[in-house]
């Protein structure tokens, strides 16, 4: 382990967030030399900690500390104070994402360009294009180890797999499989391959699923350039009479309030946490928050357009058996406003357990029609939808008037669908239904959109200072040693599982953060 590095230090890079972003850019700068001191607001658990138990696991890892919620989507209403379903502890949301690992495709790197003028719609071209990223993804899948890249084989469907195959084949679409994913699916590896226990969602007990918690973060300690400060929270960023950021303070196991001087901060913390960190630093020289000149800094949030849809069968399904997202269908990911929207979105195989579909399915809605649904579990085979949603400057995370354990203002998570969304939901309401129905399918069921775990957006990548709040490379347009690491970078959102973008993008950021420590320039 790292001795750990003085609070004065002021040659140090403070990375808060240990994430697909944060814990990635932590361990590539460290294996070059770069001296890290990364800060997590949540404790440490291995894969022989994690809990194979839904409601266990969620009171072991979910970030539940206080947020609320605004906006005409259905979380509002239903889950006022768990706007997003994501994790508190080092690695981040990648103890609890499923895998997916796709990349974008070109189009949606160039949004605005593509679809034109959509009215209501914040839409943008990313200063990046498929060209300039594909090195970098080609870095990613292969530190993931992604199945279907790389001579990797892909996993083997389970029944759920199967049945959404078929019915997929049943309606004519050609683009279906496995998926990419970033789980081992052969035994010649570091970690062990998967062993089809199902809960993708709680942590992988075996490690097979890649995760920052137990690959990057680990490798960089190895380096002793990085040193993991869990259980820290971060209050604010500070900067000099220049601008020019000096380091941040956090809230230590205790409760003590301790400060780190940085020659660099980067910013991890998700889509919420990341914003509300910038507004809540707000000081005389920047009032309205830190890089936040343009005013952009919480807005534009996105969180994908998703959705369900569950089939009953006559027959037993057993959807929980095996890797719980192992299954996609593309043909619709394709731009084609023939359909009544703009952007495309993807099927991919999805189950919850007992415990989370009585909780997630449709709350208020108990009655005969909901339990009889329950009580046709076993034969329940079910599928999620993520699709491109339109950014909007009203979707924000703004500073709430209520306030955390350390009396810091919480983030507000405003969003309401744009017309575009809810065409394209109800078109994917439609073929995942008719998915099911083609195979006899008793009873269908749509369900609305759950909690978030895709939250993008909101310290959004720009051209123009006046756009967004980062340039190409996540660095601030407003601060030269402050940068964003996590998805709310993000532009545009495109249809695919962002967690491999994210990832591509600190690998990239880390080159150019070293580059230019090395050069002397920040």
């Amino acid at each position: 382990m790292t001795a750990p590095f003085d609070k004065n230090d002021d040659s140090v890079v403070v990375i808060i967030g240990t994430g697909a972003g944060g814990g990635v850019l932590a361990n590539e700068l460290a294996q070059k030399g770069v001296s890290v001191v990364a800060l997590e607001a949540g404790g440490r658990y291995l894969p022989e900690d994690f809990v194979n138990d839904e409601w266990d696991s969620f009171g072991q890892l979910a970030w539940t500390d206080t947020r609320t919620t605004s906006g005409d989507w259905r979380v509002a209403r239903d889950f006022a104070g768990l706007p997003a379903w994501i994790v508190k502890a080092v690695g981040g949301t990648t103890t609890h994402w499923a895998g997916a690992s796709l990349r974008f495709q070109p189009h949606e790197w160039k949004a605005a360009t593509t679809y034109g003028v959509v009215e209501g719609a914040n839409l943008l071209d990313w200063p990046i294009d498929a060209e300039e990223m594909e090195p970098w993804y080609d870095k990613a899948e292969k530190k993931l180890n992604v199945t279907r890249t790389n001579g990797n084989p892909g996993l083997p469907g389970n029944n759920n797999y199967r049945v959404f195959e078929a019915g997929a084949k049943k309606l004519g679409y050609k683009m279906i499989n496995t998926g990419r994913m970033a789980i081992n699916s052969t035994e010649n590896h570091d970690r062990l391959m998967c062993q089809q226990t199902g809960f993708c969602f709680q942590g992988c007990k075996w490690g097979a699923k890649w995760s920052a918690a137990y690959t990057d973060i680990p490798e960089g300690e190895a380096t002793g350039n990085l040193e993991v400060r869990e259980k820290a929270h971060v209050a604010r960023i500070l900067h000099d009479a220049a601008g020019k950021v000096t380091g941040v303070e956090y809230f230590d196991a205790n409760g003590d309030l301790q400060m780190q001087k940085a020659r660099i901060v980067a910013v991890a913390g998700n889509s919420f946490e990341s914003p509300r960190l910038l507004l809540n630093s707000a000081s005389s020289m920047f009032p309205d928050g830190m890089a936040n000149s343009s005013g952009q800094v919480g807005r534009n949030y996105m969180r994908h357009l998703t959705g369900s849809v569950y089939g009953i069968f006559d027959k037993p399904v057993k959807m929980w058996r095996g890797t719980t997202m192992a299954g996609i269908m593309q043909d619709e990911a394709k731009h084609d406003p023939a359909r009544g929207f703009v952007g495309g979105y993807e099927l991919e195989t999805l189950s919850l357990g007992l415990p989370f579909m009585a909780a997630f399915l449709d709350p208020g809605a108990w009655g005969r029609e909901f339990t009889s649904a329950l009580d046709q579990y076993e034969n329940m085979a079910g599928m999620w939808i993520v699709g491109e949603d339109m950014p909007q400057e009203i979707n924000r995370v703004t500073l709430s008037d209520a306030e955390d354990q350390w009396g810091l203002k919480v983030a507000n998570v405003h969003y309401s669908d744009h017309a575009n969304d809810r065409a394209m939901r109800d078109h994917a309401y439609s073929r995942g239904q008719a998915m099911y129905d083609g195979l006899g399918a008793t009873r269908t069921l749509p369900t609305p959109p759950y909690p978030s775990t895709h939250n993008l957006g909101t310290n959004r990548m720009s051209e123009r200072a006046e756009d967004g709040v980062v340039n190409k490379w996540g660095q601030t347009h407003d601060i030269a040693n402050l940068f964003v690491s996590d998805g709310s970078q993000f532009t545009t959102g495109a249809a695919e599982n962002p967690t491999l973008t994210i990832v591509a993008l600190a690998i990239r950021q880390a080159d150019h953060i070293a580059r230019e420590m090395s050069a002397g320039t920040i």
